[in-house]
């Protein structure tokens, strides 16, 4: 699928406002994360044994989130879960998978994270007009999302990777770009001066 294709997303979106997150205050991020140069380059290994297979990712993470009303809440205006809604989250979040796989934390980038943040909680449900859904997605859940983000994917990883010491380095870059994308967004939920 090609980005372009994908509703709402933005990557690279020149009317997107910069990122207030300095070079240096990434770096240290970054480092904070422990993620340096190898990680990088394992998430771009990761990328060519899970891109092929992002929508079966997407599937266990869908049913995973389906399967719990709380976080089909999100989702949910008072009809019911709002499928078109799901559906085009649905494609932001593979692409997701895909940038953080490409692992290019250029200034576009950390614009469109700062835009995904206030998405889930300024300006929620505004990218795809829908109404009647909350207007924010608790931050708890952001949080505890980390985790089934991070072990579901391992299965992919183990599939192409050359051994289970690769798997488990691959797993693991995986999860500092989880967690990085993750201090950022929280960003919106934060008061000003806090972040």
């Amino acid at each position: 699928m090609s980005e372009t294709a994908i509703p709402g997303y933005r990557m690279g979106d020149s009317s997107l406002p910069a990122s207030t997150v300095t070079a240096k205050d990434f770096a240290n991020l970054k480092s904070a994360l422990l993620l340096g140069e190898a990680d990088i380059a394992l998430l771009r290994e990761a990328r060519a044994i899970v891109g092929p297979h992002v929508e079966e990712l997407l599937d266990v993470w869908y049913g995973f989130v389906g399967s719990h009303d709380f976080l089909l809440a999100s989702f949910s205006t008072p009809a019911g879960p709002d499928g078109d809604y799901l559906a085009r989250v649905r494609m932001r979040f593979g692409q997701w998978v895909r940038d953080i796989l490409a692992a290019d934390f250029s200034p576009e980038w950390l614009a469109y994270q700062a835009e995904v943040g206030r998405r889930h909680v300024v300006t929620k449900n505004e990218t795809d007009g829908v109404h009647g859904a909350p207007p924010v997605v608790p931050f708890q859940f952001m949080i505890a999302l980390i985790y089934p983000i991070y072990a579901t994917i391992r299965p992919f990883l183990d599939s192409g990777a050359r051994d289970a010491a690769h798997a488990e380095a691959m797993h693991q870059a995986w999860l500092k770009a989880v967690l990085l994308n993750m201090a950022l967004w929280s960003q919106a939920y934060v008061q000003e001066g806090w972040f």
